[in-house]
């Protein structure tokens, strides 16, 4: 097992990615959360103008957010600076369009998104959206495809599970385990926490703010995919729950927000970025 590392994207983060090549990790992912995060890509070619070795990629990319060919040319243009270094992972979208309201991407989407994007980097002509396309990039514009370069995808379920079986090259996976992972060449799992000093207590503010982000997270996750019923049977859910209703009524009659109360009573991913950075096993 590798062990790799994760970072919502912020405008340290490529100085991060450097430590963390320092430090051995094998991989940095990199969030793709436009909504409170600076642009992944961007990220992730500064990370690679200060780094040799460490393997770099977004993890997740949201597909609707970015036009196939968009998604392509930035691949190319990472596996030039950065080559045999890359990895992309796809997911449909948990924080990264649930936080501007939207819900997660459909995986006949996914699927057809997924097919015009490796298509793109072979070197291929696509048809998108009605109209037939490829790269047209010149040397020196991106590297010569085919561009070679490993794709995982985030699923939970059987559908998602087909989609990765089919176009990726490994999964993606977070909150929970899956049965089906066993199934696949290369697994990415996300999971969060800290390591604690001896003797420390697992309620000390460091462990608070190190592991604490990605415990809410999944008080998130758990409402979205599980409903109220889901948070309750956590931990500290009750409260949460509570906390998060008040502010959705709260939310909900206030004039200058009501507009966009009304196109989601859920909660959304928290707006703040984690204290401290994920860890991911590969």
């Amino acid at each position: 097992m590798d062990v790799s590392c994760a970072f919502p994207t912020a405008l340290d983060s490529p100085e991060k990615i450097a430590l963390a090549e320092r430090l051995g990790y094998h991989r940095a992912w990199v969030y793709d959360t436009p909504q409170q995060s600076p642009d992944v890509w961007m990220t992730l070619a500064l990370a690679a103008d200060r780094t040799e070795r460490i393997g770099l990629g977004p993890g997740v990319l949201v597909p609707s957010l970015r036009h196939p060919m968009v998604n392509a040319a930035a691949t190319a243009t990472l596996a030039a600076l950065a080559p045999g270094r890359v990895a992309v992972a796809f997911g449909t979208g948990f924080s990264g369009r649930r936080a501007m309201g939207y819900g997660a991407v459909r995986w006949a989407f996914m699927e057809s998104y997924l097919r015009a994007y490796r298509g793109l980097l072979r070197g291929e002509t696509v048809e998108w959206e009605g109209a037939r396309m490829r790269m047209l990039h010149p040397d020196g514009h991106a590297p010569a495809r085919p561009v070679d370069v490993p794709i995982l995808v985030g699923a939970l379920g059987p559908k998602g599970n087909k989609v990765a079986s089919e176009l990726g090259d490994g999964l993606f996976a977070t909150l929970q385990t899956p049965e089906f992972m066993k199934d696949h060449p290369w697994v990415a799992f996300l999971e969060w926490g800290t390591v604690l000093d001896e003797g420390e207590p697992t309620d000390s503010a460091h462990a608070r703010s190190a592991a604490g982000p990605g415990w809410a997270l999944s008080f998130h996750g758990a409402y979205e995919f599980g409903g109220p019923d889901a948070v309750r049977t956590l931990p500290g859910g009750v409260e949460w729950l509570e906390v998060v209703e008040k502010h959705t009524r709260n939310t909900a009659t206030s004039p200058s927000t009501q507009d966009t109360a009304s196109t989601s009573t859920k909660p959304t991913a928290p707006p703040g970025k984690p204290a401290a950075t994920p860890r991911c096993a590969r």
